[in-house]
C-alpha cells in the first residue's frame, strides 16, 4: 500500500508492503488493520517480474452491515508485470449499526508446486443512518475522530512495545559483560565486522592497534576436572577397560615430564594371534594422582562420538598397581604438529612434503569433524594441531587433550589462576570470562588454520601471555602466513571476530574450504 493510502486509513507517513522481493511479510499480514467508517475504498499496488497467476475472493462476517466488497479487477486471471494499482470496494450498507470484519483472500500460483495464499484482513465500523447518499451511509463527525483516534493509540502502543522490548534484550546483555562496550553491526557468511578495525601483526608491531568493538560473553563452564577422584575417573571407563596383558609396548613416540605416548600392539580378545596397532598414552611412575585422573578424564571428551575425522578411545587399562594406559587407533604419521614440523625441515623430495591442496584438504577434514561435535553440542576447548593425528594417507582426525599440557608445555600458560591453558588459541571471551562454545572453537580453528599453512609455527610466539587479552582486544592477530592465499586468509580473519555471533558456522567453514580446495586442483 502507498504511503497515501496508508496516510489515509491511520494516519501515518509510512508505506505498508506485504510482499516484497518474493518474501511474505507475514507480520504486515497478521495485523487487521481498521478502516475509517468514511473510508469506502482500499487501493493496493501490485506487479511481478514473473508470470504468476492470481484467484480473488471476499470473506466477510456480518452482511448485514457491510455490503458485498467488489473490486475492480477479475476475481481471477495473471498479475501485471508492471507497478498497478487495483481498488476494493468496502461499502457498509447503512442498516445496522454494527462492526465488520472482512478477509481479502489472494492466492497466487507460479507453477504447480508453488501455491501462496495471502489474506489481508480489514474491520470497519458502520453506522446507521437515516439518509443514505448513493448507497452509502454518511458518519458523524465524532465518530469518525473516534475511530482514527483508537486505531492511531492502537499503532502506538504496538510500536512502544516493539522498541521497550529491544531495549530490554539490550539491557540484558550489558548486565552479562564485565566491561562497557559498544555494539557492533551483524555480519553474515564469511564477511569481516564493518565496525571492527583489525590489526594483523608480525613479531615486531608495536602496541598501536586501534580500538575494536564488543565481546559479549557466553555461558560459562568451569572447569571441573579437578573435583573428579581417581576412583571414579576409573569408574567412567569400566566399560572398555581391558586386560593389560593384551597390550605390548614399543618406540616412545613423544614424552614429556610425566606422561609418555608409545607406539603399542593390541592383541584380539578372542584370536590372540592378531594383532592391532595403537597409541597408548601413560604416564611415568612418578605422576601424581591429580594428572593420572585428569589424563584419565580428559581422554574420555570424544568418548562415545562416531565420526571419519574424530579418534576418541578404544580401550583403558586401569588395573591397580598398574599405571593407567589409554589406547587409541594407530594413525601412521602420528601428531599433526610434529607431522607439520617435520615437513618444514624435509627436503623438497621428501615423500612426507606437503602441498598447499593437501595443508586446505587437512583443513577441510578438520572443520568436518568439529562441525560433528558443534551439531553434538560438543565443545572442545582445545582444538589445536597438537590434539589431530594424520595418517600416511593424509587423513586427519581430532583428538582429546590428554597429555598435552604435558606434551607441547611451550603452547600452555598459567595467567595466575594455577590453571595451564592453551592462551594463544583462545578467543577473547574464553581468555576474559572463562566463557567455551562452538564459537569459541571456530576461533582455535582459525588458529589450527594458520598452523597449517605456516607448517607448525607457534602463534603470536613473541607476545607475553599476560598480554594476549589486551593484544586481541585492541584488535591485534596474526600477520598473514607467507605464500598463503588472500582467500584462505580471509577465512582465517573471519574465525577472529570479536562478536562470537559475526563468526562463521563450521559447516560454512567446511563448504568455503572445500569450494577453495576445488579451485586449487584446478590449477594443478
Amino acid at each position: 500500500m502507498s504511503v497515501e493510502e496508508v496516510k489515509k486509513l491511520l494516519g501515518l507517513n509510512a508505506e505498508l508492503y506485504y510482499v516484497r522481493d518474493d518474501v511474505v511479510n507475514h507480520y504486515a499480514l497478521s495485523f487487521n488493520m481498521p478502516v475509517p467508517t468514511d473510508t469506502n475504498s482500499l487501493y493496493f499496488t501490485w506487479f511481478s517480474k514473473t508470470k504468476v497467476d492470481y484467484r480473488l475472493a471476499f470473506h466477510m462476517d456480518n452482511p448485514a452491515a457491510l455490503s458485498q466488497p467488489r473490486s475492480n479487477i477479475s476475481t481471477q486471471g495473471e498479475m501485471p508485470r508492471t507497478p498497478s494499482v487495483f481498488r476494493v470496494d468496502m461499502v457498509c450498507s447503512g442498516k445496522v449499526e454494527d462492526e465488520a470484519f472482512l478477509t481479502m483472500q489472494l492466492n497466487v500460483t507460479i507453477h504447480a508446486s508453488n501455491y501462496t495464499v495471502l489474506n489481508f484482513k480489514r474491520r470497519k465500523m458502520c453506522n446507521k443512518s437515516k439518509c443514505l447518499i448513493d448507497g452509502v451511509a454518511t458518519p458523524t463527525t465524532s465518530t469518525q475522530v473516534f475511530y482514527i483516534s483508537v486505531s492511531v493509540c492502537c499503532i502506538v502502543i504496538f510500536l512502544v512495545a516493539i522498541i521497550l522490548a529491544i531495549l530490554h534484550l539490550h539491557s540484558m546483555k550489558r548486565v552479562e559483560m564485565e566491561d562497557s562496550v559498544s555494539e557492533s553491526g551483524s555480519s553474515q557468511g564469511l564477511s569481516q565486522p564493518s565496525t571492527q578495525t583489525t590489526q594483523y601483526l608480525r613479531a615486531d608491531t608495536p602496541n598501536n592497534a586501534a580500538p575494536v568493538t564488543s565481546y559479549p560473553s557466553l555461558r560459562i563452564e568451569k572447569n571441573d576436572l579437578r573435583s573428579v577422584t581417581l576412583m571414579e575417573a576409573k569408574a567412567k571407563v569400566k566399560d572398555i577397560a581391558i586386560s593389560r596383558e593384551r597390550v605390548t609396548l614399543r618406540d616412545v613416540l613423544h614424552e614429556g615430564t610425566f606422561g609418555r605416548i608409545f607406539h603399542g600392539v593390541l592383541l584380539d580378545e578372542k584370536d590372540p594371534s592378531k594383532e592391532k596397532q595403537v597409541f597408548v598414552k601413560t604416564v611415568k611412575d612418578h605422576a601424581s594422582e591429580v594428572q593420572v585422573t585428569m589424563m584419565l578424564t580428559e581422554s574420555c571428551k570424544l568418548r562415545g562420538l562416531h565420526h571419519r575425522n574424530l579418534l576418541p578411545i578404544s580401550h583403558v587399562c586401569t588395573e591397580d598397581g598398574e599405571k593407567p594406559m589409554v589406547l587409541l587407533p594407530f594413525m601412521a604419521w602420528g601428531n599433526l604438529k610434529l607431522f607439520l614440523r617435520q615437513c618444514k625441515l624435509a627436503e623438497a623430495n621428501n615423500p612426507q612434503a606437503v602441498s598447499q591442496q593437501d595443508l586446505v584438504y587437512m583443513a577441510i577434514q578438520i572443520a568436518c569433524g568439529m562441525s560433528y561435535l558443534a551439531r553434538r553440542e560438543v565443545i572442545h576447548k582445545d582444538l589445536a594441531a597438537r590434539n589431530c593425528v594424520i595418517d600416511d594417507s593424509m587423513q586427519v582426525k581430532i583428538t582429546d587433550n590428554a597429555l598435552a599440557r604435558d606434551l607441547f608445555p611451550m603452547d600452555y600458560h598459567c595467567l595466575g589462576d594455577n590453571e595451564n591453558r592453551p592462551v594463544r588459541w583462545m578467543a577473547l571471551e574464553s581468555l576474559l570470562n572463562n566463557d567455551f562454545s562452538s564459537a569459541s572453537d571456530v576461533w582455535a580453528f582459525g588458529v589450527t588454520l594458520w598452523e597449517l599453512m605456516t607448517l607448525g609455527q607457534t602463534p603470536y610466539v613473541d607476545i607475553d601471555p599476560f598480554e594476549m587479552s589486551a593484544y586481541l582486544k585492541d584488535g591485534y592477530r596474526i600477520a598473514q602466513p607467507i605464500n598463503c592465499p588472500d582467500e584462505l586468509f580471509a577465512v582465517m580473519a573471519c574465525c577472529w571476530a570479536l562478536d562470537p555471533e559475526e563468526r562463521p558456522k563450521f559447516q560454512q567453514l567446511v563448504q568455503c574450504l572445500t569450494e577453495f580446495h576445488a579451485a586449487l586442483g584446478a590449477y594443478v
